[in-house]
């Protein structure tokens, strides 16, 4: 009898139902989308296989019921269902259906972040670390000195903040009498010299293309705003001057212009720099600001492309989202020229009827990139100076669920051993 009265203890103190997981939903009924990422991410880190519903639910999360998910969703306030075996099944079979474009893709090994931003405190904020922050998704700075000292080798994810790598200090010609503008060159100028660089140009060339090779041996990079465009400028003009003396002392090559080696780009081919110290521009790769009478958060937006999620899962995997268009945001690179774009690189979004191109990826050799213009997608004109955004006020951002989806999609890619 004893032994009769533990077993039926022990059936009653398991419920009759047990949930198998949780289903973090990415439409509509999801309350918190950016922080839904970081539940993912952290899913993952703590040993769980989350599997990613590409089209489903807006790219809903399927996550075993094990560990602290739970309470971690609740704390976080992110939305989901509890979901027995019969239903995960269900749900699965409606992913995997003949004749719908939809598709399970396993999240296996989180990736390790850097972010590329200077030490000194500047007068704008990244829109990727204002992301990170607020998904709750660890990450590391880096800058100029750990890229030269090799330890990129150790992240597997890299973005680079609004930075200027020709070497002309963001073209900020008007602030050249700021306070944050004179330290920004002085320290930029005094680490090149104790690094052995005649110039910022070739410091800044010399982390372009070390960034390039990190990238071909398996690196996933994501860049927006000026990070986009220079990084490709500094490239092509690794032969060349291109930066006006205002910036260096010095003038523009005579042929700089001929000289270009557009071999050595990653997006970009055909660009012409423009060699006017004052202005706010630094190529013809950027379409610039829309036309005035679409000037406005209301008019202006793009259009994310929909990919087979069964042919092509990283586009697709970087195209989820709860709606199909999603707000214009200005930037100092505010939308990619699609005539200059390289033949095999994926245009993802396009502002419809103009030749705006708003968000792309590509691949170089094992590596991956992905260039989204614009600064800050809950701001639609963000000037130096202006507060943070308080993305506690954007919980279901479109633009920034973006940035979120290249955060995590390494996550599903097997990279080769590093050495």
């Amino acid at each position: 009898m004893p032994r009769l009265t533990a077993v039926l203890l022990l059936l009653l103190a398991v419920p009759l139902v047990r949930a198998q997981d949780f289903l973090v939903p990415m439409d509509a009924a999801q309350t918190d989308h950016l922080k839904a990422y970081g539940v993912a991410y952290a899913a993952i880190e703590d040993g769980l296989e989350v599997e990613w519903l590409l089209n489903y639910r807006g790219g809903a999360f399927l996550i075993p019921a094990d560990g602290g998910v739970e309470g971690l969703m609740r704390e976080r306030g992110v939305a989901f269902e509890r979901l027995g075996a019969a239903e995960t099944a269900g749900v699965l079979g409606e992913v995997e259906a003949d004749g719908v474009n939809r598709a399970t893709v396993k999240l296996e090994k989180v990736p390790k972040i850097a972010v590329y931003t200077p030490p000194q405190s500047l007068p704008w904020d990244d829109a990727v670390l204002m992301a990170l922050d607020y998904a709750e998704i660890p990450y590391e700075k880096v800058y100029d000195a750990d890229v030269l000292d090799g330890r990129l080798r150790e992240f597997d994810w890299l973005h680079l903040h609004h930075e200027d790598f020709t070497g002309q200090y963001g073209k900020f010609y008007q602030y050249r009498n700021q306070p944050w503008f004179v330290e920004q060159k002085r320290d930029a100028e005094a680490f090149a010299t104790a690094r052995g660089y005649a110039k910022v140009s070739a410091l800044k060339l010399d982390i372009a293309t070390t960034i390039r090779t990190w990238l071909a041996e398996g690196g996933f990079l994501f860049a927006m705003c000026s990070g986009t465009d220079t990084f490709d400028l500094a490239l092509a003009a690794h032969g060349t001057d291109i930066v006006p003396a205002q910036y260096d002392g010095d003038g523009v090559a005579p042929d700089a212009t001929a000289a270009l080696d557009f071999t050595q780009t990653l997006a970009f081919q055909g660009f012409t720099p423009s060699f006017d110290a004052r202005e706010y521009e630094h190529s013809d790769i950027d379409t610039g600001a829309p036309p005035s009478e679409l000037r406005s958060p209301a008019l202006d937006f793009f259009t994310l492309y929909e990919f087979s999620a069964r042919n092509d899962p990283v586009p697709s995997m970087l195209t989820q989202n709860h709606v199909a268009s999603v707000k214009g945001f200005l930037g100092q690179a505010t939308a990619f020229r699609k005539s200059l774009i390289k033949p095999g690189v994926v245009n993802m979004g396009q502002a419809p009827g103009r030749d705006d191109v708003r968000y792309l990826h590509g691949t170089l050799g094992e590596g991956t990139f992905t260039f989204y213009s614009g600064h800050d997608p809950e701001d639609y004109q963000h000037f130096v100076g202006d507060p943070p955004t308080d993305l506690g006020l954007y919980k279901s951002s479109p633009g920034y669920r973006l940035i979120l989806n290249n955060v995590l999609f390494p996550a599903a890619r097997k990279k080769p051993q590093k050495t």
